[in-house]
């Protein structure tokens, strides 16, 4: 057998020369969906609000935040399954709303997205077999049914699985197992992109460790460029070579993990690394109390977004004025009004002045 699944002679694989371009990037991107209450009132969901990252091939994103912050829906824009209302989502350098049939249906394999919940991503009528089948067959026309059936032995083994379940319907798998198939089936097409939704948090510990594991190693293998998805900091840091803090549909950090983890900038970066169970003791992270709830998405406060809940928000400023994503360090960047890049402040002096 191949190391990997044969390729479509029109899909062929990144070359050197295409490392330096980005393979999926959102430009100033927003999704607003109308939200009605009652026949007489007609209010907007911002869930994701002028919104800009940029996924170079073979990286690894880790995008997190609390439940609500725009985080799903950003994914679902990059796989172009919901459209934007603003701004544009380049592929390969090609905005995909404006994509062919036939280039639509190449983004499909080039982009591919895991689902939170593997049980309803599964058709319960197909078995692992046939569901991964023809996916091959789909995507590469020219197999032969051999080949096939080699592709989907092979994409069973990769994934931890045995080629002998291949007959089995899903119920018949664990909830790892299931999502082990939904990987499965992401890598059928040879993606250049994995979009990993929430993927582990259906899942026991213990199986959240194996699946991160599978990534890991499938990383490794394929050089894959991921964008993980998850309210797991501990998760994040693990897998993950960049990390994008959202509050409210914006990005409000941005950075290295490394840099980011250790030395969160932004308020609320600080009291989200700071509560975290597996936050380690050595870093001394301030202990930020975050005040109430975060807004909603309906009703957005003016000014910053966090400056609600922000014990350090200063009047007049966060409450008028929307913080740009600005840099700190050549990778590092920050909103936030009480960092300016401009003073020159070391970090440890930074975190003092809040």
């Amino acid at each position: 057998m191949s190391p990997t699944p044969p390729l479509h002679p029109d899909h062929p694989p990144y070359h050197s020369e295409d490392q330096n371009r980005a393979v999926l990037e959102a430009v100033e991107v927003s999704k607003h969906f109308p939200v009605s209450r009652g026949w007489w009132r007609r209010h907007t969901l911002c869930a994701v609000d002028t919104l800009s990252l940029r996924i170079m091939p073979g990286e690894h994103i880790a995008v997190v935040g609390e439940s609500g912050c725009g985080k799903s829906t950003l994914g679902r824009l990059l796989v172009n399954l919901l459209k934007p209302t603003q701004g544009q989502v380049y592929f390969d350098g090609q905005d995909i709303n404006k994509l062919s049939a036939r280039d639509l249906k190449r983004l499909r394999s080039d982009v591919q997205m895991v689902f939170q919940d593997p049980h309803n991503a599964l058709n319960p009528r197909i078995t692992a077999g046939s569901m991964l089948a023809e996916a091959l067959r789909l995507h590469h026309r020219k197999l032969t049914k051999k080949q096939i059936d080699e592709g989907v032995a092979e994409l069973l083994m990769r994934v931890g699985l045995n080629p002998n379940q291949s007959r089995r319907y899903p119920h018949a798998f664990s909830g790892g197992q299931r999502q082990r198939l939904c990987i499965a089936r992401a890598l059928s097409v040879n993606p250049r992109v994995l979009i990993a939704d929430e993927i582990t948090s259906a899942l026991d510990v213990s199986v959240q460790a194996q699946i991160v594991n599978l990534l890991l190693d499938l990383r490794r293998n394929l050089g894959l460029a991921y964008v993980f998805i998850t309210h797991d900091l501990h998760l994040a840091e693990h897998v993950s070579q960049h990390v994008v803090v959202m509050y409210l549909g914006r990005i409000i950090e941005s950075g290295p993990s490394r840099s980011v983890f250790a030395e969160p900038r932004h308020p609320y970066s600080q009291a989200l690394i700071g509560a975290s169970p597996h936050s380690d003791p050595k870093r001394k992270l301030q202990q930020l109390s975050l005040r109430g709830e975060p807004p909603s998405p309906i009703d957005r406060p003016q000014g910053c977004a966090f400056h609600p809940r922000c014990p350090h928000a200063e009047p007049g400023l966060c409450d008028r004025i929307t913080p740009t994503l600005s840099p700190l360090t050549e990778h590092h960047q920050v909103a936030c009004h009480l960092i300016s890049p401009s003073l020159h402040v070391p970090p440890s002096e930074q975190n003092t002045k809040f």
